[in-house]
């Protein structure tokens, strides 16, 4: 009999990850979640339209932490079989001994390709940016030269990493940090890089950099199977059949069927906090209704500003309260199309159904569109689009801010805008290549590194103050997080709950230190 209770809010990546943990790692603790929205997942779900499946963000199931991987693979196993597009175009895939087959069964992970390019001036180039011929043939002679000289001069003399910009100059130089990084950054934080803290580089692309570049290609040919590599050089992941939801939905169903409750539409609007502990978790139903829900701990992944206007600038103060309900956040739109074909042609070696460009997704870097970034959800998983041999299913993502006039513009006009765009960029060669269309719009999607996050320390000891709560997650921790940090900043907060300890350290320390992304974190 379970004699505890730990009140979860939010039904995402760490807040299922945590129930899951309480239910297989404890007797005594009894995991309640509290979901505002009427799905889980949170921005890793699945959307779906007319039977076709949106990933809304984009990801990929790669993790050096092996607990995490273990259990991804605990709810859907690697395939045993060749997938519909791999078996109808002969390419070859690791498969899992006796692993399920794609064809017969939904519960599956797939073994899919990692291809992310970047278009600027109309042309494609690697993402990261590779050392091959293509690269400086798009460039040009006279960019390239410009290029080499400023990675000379980045390597002579390094900037203070006081902003993001002097961060990826630093790595880059400044004629490839013009071409390939500032308009996007601006693009998807609504600032420029030098006014954005250098941490977010930190966590993002830290392992990256041309001397990076150069040790991969020099090292590729030589480099043993199953050699580490940084994240974003990885060429091969794993990914669910149905998008990244399937799996949340998956570990959901776990949850309740281990005795977990997970209670959809509640919304947390106050947390009563008594002799610094969370003792009580007030909530909103669909039907106004106020809940309260007693608690022994409280893990959190709702956003830092929400989570300190629910316990009041009376009990944070005035200080913490103002530093909190600022934090800026950038919010996300996904319009989805459907599409007869494509006018930019596979001029790659890799085979694809229909003969489509193999990218996941594709950076758009020309400064003369608000587009930011394109999914192609045929090469994620041919399962995720009905009849993948014949149509194209894409994803086109824009960033903005709640209430600006991108986030308020009528469906129909900010549709269009973006199908001109895509025109725009030479990805399709007129509006009548859609077939159809729908548009998805995601809040607090990225937390920012700007405004009064420079003061979040203040923030974050306020609430490690706080016994028995635990910040989790993207949200919950401020931080842009990638799902499997934040799942292993979940782990980290069971694993201290059920030992009795309030200790915060090695929650907070997810990715923060280099050896996580560097070396392979062994299951316990």
């Amino acid at each position: 009999m379970r004699e505890k209770i730990a009140i979860i809010i939010g039904a995402g990546p760490a807040g299922l990850t945590a129930a899951y943990e309480l239910l297989t790692k404890s007797e005594d603790i009894k995991p309640i979640i509290l979901e505002t929205e009427d799905f889980v997942g949170g921005i890793s779900r699945t959307a779906t339209y007319k039977g076709y499946r949106m990933d809304i963000g984009g990801h990929r199931f790669f993790s050096k932490d092996e607990r995490v991987t273990k259990l991804w693979t605990d709810m859907l196993p690697v395939q045993g079989e060749p997938a519909m597009d791999d078996a109808l175009l002969q390419r070859e895939k690791p498969l899992q001994d006796g692993g399920p087959d794609p064809e017969q069964t939904d519960e599956v992970m797939l073994v899919r390709d990692r291809v992310s390019r970047i278009i600027y001036n109309r042309k494609f180039f690697d993402y990261p940016i590779s050392l091959k011929a293509r690269t400086f043939i798009n460039m040009g002679f006279f960019a390239t030269m410009k290029a080499g000289f400023g990675y000379i001069g980045s390597c002579l003399h390094k900037r203070e990493e006081t902003n993001l910009e002097n961060f990826y100059i630093n790595r880059f130089g400044k004629p490839l940090y013009s071409m390939f990084f500032e308009d996007y950054t601006e693009k998807l934080w609504g600032v420029h890089p030098r006014d954005i803290a250098a941490d977010w580089g930190a966590q993002r692309v830290k392992g990256l950099s041309v001397s990076k570049a150069i040790k991969n290609a020099l090292c590729k040919p030589f480099r043993k199977k199953g050699k580490e590599v940084e994240t974003s050089l990885i060429e091969q992941f794993i990914y669910p059949k149905k998008g990244p939801g399937q799996l949340y939905e998956k570990m959901a169903d776990e949850i309740v069927r281990l005795g977990g409750e997970i209670h959809f539409g509640e919304s947390v609007q106050k947390l009563g906090i008594k002799e610094g502990k969370v003792a009580t978790v007030y909530a909103l139903n669909a039907d106004g209704e106020e809940k309260a829900y007693e608690a022994d701990y409280c893990i959190s992944s709702m956003a830092i500003k929400d989570l300190i206007e629910a316990i009041g600038e009376e009990g944070a103060g005035d200080e913490v309260y103002r530093i909190a309900t600022n934090l800026p956040y950038r919010d996300f739109m996904t319009v989805g199309l459907l599409l007869s074909d494509l006018k930019v042609k596979n001029k790659t070696k890799m085979k694809t159904l229909g003969n489509i460009v193999p990218d996941c997704w594709i950076y758009v870097q020309d400064r003369d569109v608000r587009l930011g970034r394109i999914q192609i959800f045929n090469n994620w998983s041919p399962y995720m689009v009905e009849n993948p041999e014949q149509n194209v299913w894409v994803g086109l993502e824009y960033f903005c801010t709640e209430g600006d006039g991108m986030w308020t513009s009528p469906d129909e006009t900010f549709i269009k805008n973006a199908v001109d765009e895509l025109v725009k960029v030479g990805v399709i060669d007129s509006p009548e290549k859609v077939l159809d269309s729908t548009l998805i719009r995601v809040k607090k999607a990225y937390p920012a590194y700007f405004g009064t996050y420079a003061e979040f320390d203040k923030v974050k000891e306020y609430l490690n103050g706080i016994e028995n709560l635990f910040c989790v997650g993207r949200n919950g921790q401020h931080r842009y997080n990638n799902m499997d940090h934040s799942m292993a900043t979940a782990m980290a907060a069971c694993e201290e709950i059920i030992k009795g300890g309030t200790d915060k350290t090695a929650v907070w320390s997810v990715n923060t230190e280099k050896s996580y992304h560097e070396t392979k974190t062994e299951s316990k």
